[in-house]
């Protein structure tokens, strides 16, 4: 977004989101995907789509869809299956280009981060030079591979920004722009709305973000401390800082089964591979779990979990 000349910034936050990242490693590896609707995951009936590329997605196929609805949806829809080594040896290549332009770098996933550019910035005519320079940088560095950017002075403003002119976007929120680029949109995109809240958010009237930056504390207050929150964020405040990746708080191993089992001992047996391969994970990282927690999905995709604290660390 273009805007007047404004004071220097307090602070200056990139997210930077990688389009459709397993699908255009596939397409850089092999070009002759690019004409094609494709998804990125496994073709038995349980399997659910990674991501699709940009073709795909106009059929509606989304990532999360069960690969067989996405099937029906496109049945031209061609099935890619995950290189999850290619794409780490990737996002290693554009991390690396990301730590160019900030001191501080927080990576969400193999395709997206945070930065913190605010001292580097000072070196940059303007936000969107050093936004252009990004992307023109991992450009370069992947040999074809497109970023969306996002900047503003937050995370949560960056975040939807880099979301808001995809593919190979590049969108800029100055601090006095804030809150009326906020305000049309749902609020859904509210940190901390999922479905339901966003159902008791909406029984209070409220549809969209500006509404809730205007809502009154009395109103906030009947969805407890969440309430705040959300208008904070509304409002356009929103003061977390950029934070380098910590040790990992979880260790985990999930399978979806190829088919239904009811049987209890059907279950048991798989925890004892299941509990094998979490326990191998932490002796590699030389970590111990404090806790554990087993997860089931049923046929409805309803999740059950069961957890327990330890009195001692295990691995």
């Amino acid at each position: 977004m273009t805007s007047r000349e404004d004071p220097p910034w307090e602070r200056v936050i990139v997210h930077a989101d990688m389009d459709a990242f397993f699908a255009a490693v596939e397409i850089l590896d092999d070009p002759s995907l690019a004409p094609l609707p494709i998804a990125i995951g496994g073709r038995s009936p349980r399997s659910v789509v990674a991501t699709a590329n940009y073709i795909a997605r106009r059929y509606g196929v989304r990532s999360a869809m069960p690969m067989a609805l996405a099937r029906k949806k496109c049945p031209e829809l061609v099935i890619v299956p995950p290189r999850m080594q290619r794409y780490r040896e990737i996002s290693q290549t554009v991390m690396a280009v990301f730590r160019r332009y900030a001191t501080i770098v927080q990576p969400l996933s193999l395709d997206e981060a945070f930065m913190d550019v605010t001292e580097q910035a000072t070196c940059y005519a303007s936000p969107e030079a050093i936004g252009r320079a990004i992307k023109d940088d991992v450009l370069e560095a992947t040999s074809g591979l497109r970023v969306s950017v996002g900047i503003s002075n937050t995370k949560f403003v960056a975040k939807i920004a880099s979301d808001f002119q995809k593919p190979d976007g590049l969108t800029i929120v100055h601090p006095f722009m804030v809150t009326a680029f906020l305000a049309p949109l749902p609020i859904s995109a509210l940190w901390g709305v999922g479905p339901k809240t966003a159902q008791r958010v909406e029984a209070l009237g409220l549809k969209s973000i500006g509404d809730v930056a205007r809502a009154s504390d009395q109103d906030l207050r009947k969805l407890g401390r969440l309430g705040d929150q959300l208008k904070r964020l509304a409002q356009g405040i929103d003061h977390r800082p950029v934070t380098p990746p910590g040790p990992p708080k979880s260790v985990g191993w999930e399978r979806t089964l190829e088919g239904n089992i009811s049987a209890t001992d059907d279950i048991a047996a798989l925890l004892g591979p299941a509990a094998d391969a979490v326990a191998g994970r932490l002796r590699r990282r030389s970590m111990l779990a404090e806790g554990v927690r087993v997860k089931l999905k049923t046929t409805d995709f309803d999740v059950l979990t069961r957890q327990s604290v330890l009195s001692s660390g295990t691995n």
